[in-house]
């Protein structure tokens, strides 16, 4: 639909997935699938941080910011200069609100992550935690974080990612299963994890790190169904019975989709030469 606004999407449904999905708004990496989905959100947040190679005074563009979760681990537990940005105004209110009671110094504005408007190599670090597939223009996201990193600076990002074409014929047949997940959450498109690093590459960063994280992150689905059952009631009072039960019904569909390798989850990071 030409006219579908994720910025309005996003505003709409923050407050209900923050109960569904956990504070971070992520999926999860999981050692355990009956572990909670807080844990494995945060060991998905820290193998990013991994990657990240963080250090004090460090300044991280963080694209895609949400509201604020795990950004607010980057400033507190490795003192970087932060700057977040979102097209949802109220993903940056509610980043500003946690950042405040946690008495955390960071920035947050709103901004496009394919255009950000910031100076040239005026970041050290670009942090991209499950944005970038409402982003269509996936190139442009990848230029511009190469446009904003400085020599020896380093992307890092992971995601929702194609892990097999889909025919035509297949796609007809299951036109209702995507339009439930269109529904659920937003226009969305999906690439291979190759597809970074190819970008990547033709915008001056090595890639250093690209892997398939599907199976751990599969029991994400059965964590938030478990959500949806516990904060029912909260959930309709934000968003409405019917928009519920059409999250609820796209976990099973996102069950299928990675169970039949359609869908995935992956890591990358790539740096500039220094």
């Amino acid at each position: 639909m030409a006219d579908y606004d994720p910025a309005a999407h996003y505003d709409r449904v923050t407050r209900a997935w923050a109960l569904l999905m956990g504070d971070d708004l992520h999926y999860g990496y999981f050692e355990d699938p009956a572990e909670p989905v807080a844990t494995a959100s945060d060991r998905l947040t820290s193998l990013m941080i991994e990657h990240a190679d963080l250090a004090p005074g460090l300044r991280v563009l963080d694209v895609g910011c949400g509201s604020g979760g795990p950004a607010s681990r980057l400033v507190a537990e490795h003192d970087v200069d932060l700057l977040g940005i979102t097209t949802s105004a109220v993903g940056v209110d509610t980043a500003r609100g946690r950042f405040a009671a946690l008495d955390l110094s960071g920035r947050f504005e709103q901004r496009d992550g394919t255009d950000t408007g910031l100076p040239d190599a005026s970041f050290d670090r670009v942090w991209v935690l499950e944005a970038s597939h409402l982003m269509p223009d996936r190139e442009a996201l990848i230029r511009e974080a190469a446009r904003v990193l400085a020599p020896g600076g380093r992307l890092v990002l992971c995601d929702i990612i194609r892990r097999r074409e889909i025919g035509f014929l297949e796609l007809r047949e299951r036109r209702e299963e995507f339009a439930v997940l269109r529904a659920a959450f937003g226009a969305a498109r999906m690439d291979p994890l190759s597809a970074y690093a190819e970008h990547a590459a033709r915008h001056g960063l090595t890639v250093d790190v690209e892997t398939d994280i599907s199976a751990e992150t599969r029991p994400t689905f059965a964590a938030w169904r478990a959500n949806a059952e516990r904060h029912h009631d909260a959930v309709v009072d934000l968003i409405g019975a019917d928009e519920l039960d059409v999250f609820v019904r796209s976990l099973a569909i996102l069950e299928g989709l990675w169970d039949d390798k359609t869908l995935g989850y992956g890591i990358f990071s790539a740096r500039r030469a220094g």
